[in-house]
Parts: C-alpha cells; sequence; structure tokens
C-alpha cells in the first residue's frame, strides 16, 4: 500500500485508537493532522465538497447498524492527497460505538484517479514474489513482521459498489468503496472481531451509496 493512503487513513486510525481506549503513539504530524479535522472557527480556503458526508446516513441508519442511539454529528472538510474529503463524525450515546464516513472530491485529482493509483497500481514485483516464495521459519520475529505487513494490506470486498477494499489490521480498520466519480469511506467502532466490523461497514456502505 503506498503511503498517501496511509495517511488518507490517520483519522479512521485515529479514531479507531480511541474507541478501542488502547493507547498508541503517533507522530507530530498524525496529531496535527487529527487536530485539523475538528471544525474551525477560521474557514479554510477549501473547495466546497459535492456531498456532505453527514447527509449519506441518517441516525436511523446507525442505530440499527450499532445498535446505539447517535448523539451528534460531527462534520468536518479535509484535503489530502490532491482530494478534498468530507468527513462526518456519528457519535453515538456509547461513544466506542461511533461511525466516521466520509466522501472525496475532486482536488488537484480526481477521486477515480486516486482510487487508480492506490488499488490498481500494478502487479506484484519479482522481489516480492520471491519473497512469498521463501517464506521464514514459524514463529520468527521476520515472519511476524510479514504477517503483519500482510494484514494491512488492501482486501477486496465483493458485493457492494463498483469496487471495494477493506484496509486496516486486527485491530482497526475502513471499507472503501468506489462509486461514479467518487469513493466512500466507512469505519466503525465498538467491534473487536474483524469480520463483524467488515459486515457492518458494508451495511452501511450499502445505505450511503443509495444517497450518492
Amino acid at each position: 500500500m503506498t503511503n498517501s493512503l496511509f495517511r488518507l487513513s490517520l483519522c479512521v486510525l485515529m479514531l479507531s485508537s480511541a474507541i478501542f481506549g488502547s493507547p498508541r503513539r503517533v507522530s507530530e504530524d498524525a496529531n496535527q493532522h487529527a487536530s485539523a479535522q475538528e471544525p474551525s472557527s477560521k474557514p479554510a480556503n477549501l473547495p466546497k465538497p459535492k456531498t456532505d458526508a453527514c447527509a449519506l446516513l441518517t441516525s436511523a441508519d446507525v442505530q440499527a447498524v450499532q445498535g446505539d442511539p447517535v448523539q451528534e454529528t460531527k462534520p468536518s472538510t479535509q484535503p489530502g492527497d490532491g482530494l478534498v474529503m468530507s468527513q462526518c463524525l456519528f457519535r453515538t450515546a456509547t461513544p466506542s460505538k461511533s461511525v466516521s464516513v466520509a466522501i472525496a472530491s475532486p482536488g488537484s485529482i480526481s477521486p477515480r484517479t486516486f482510487w487508480k493509483k492506490q488499488f490498481h497500481s500494478g502487479k506484484p514485483s519479482a522481489e516480492e514474489k520471491e519473497k512469498a516464495e521463501k517464506k521464514p521459519h514459524a514463529g520468527s520475529k521476520k515472519q511476524e513482521k510479514e504477517e503483519d505487513d500482510e494484514s494491512t494490506r488492501p482486501r477486496a470486498i465483493a458485493g457492494v459498489g463498483e469496487e471495494a477494499y477493506w484496509v486496516g489490521g486486527p485491530m482497526v480498520g475502513a471499507l472503501y468503496v468506489l462509486k461514479g466519480d467518487t469513493f466512500v469511506r466507512i469505519s466503525v467502532g465498538g467491534v473487536r472481531e474483524e469480520s463483524a466490523r467488515i459486515e457492518k461497514s458494508v451495511a452501511l456502505a450499502r445505505l450511503a451509496l443509495k444517497r450518492l
């Protein structure tokens, strides 16, 4: 996965860190990025997103999937890697079950172009294929590191949007779904089992896509 996709996902990772209550060290840049998500009294000079992320889901949608009522929604707009991301945090009565949704609008590049660069940048190199064939011994630190790297690679998810990928690891992650000339990103909290997080994210994504 490229660095730009990791940067685009920072807000999801930091939200999930707060959701699960486990302390995580982040860089100064990441902290500044997270602070920039909070609505500012001084508006930034950003292109206006075509779609309001808070309009993609209703409080009833979130409650139906998460089983917890929404107390407030917090919109924000964040530029990143040539895109403008309209984001919305659906804060639930139980904060750990909050939901984050974002939708991409064109900046210096189109969302679809960005998508192709991130998820269709080419076939695995010869070096990557050789590494896959020569796996380290079970239980070794090298194997553990490679397994961690493998777990964070985008995984295709069928049955939602034109294309969809799950990006993340065992504890945190987000669903990216392509439709037309944009894509949405969904992240849910309060669920430790990854398969259940993916299932809930897909359910919310299907509801969100109906409003695009």
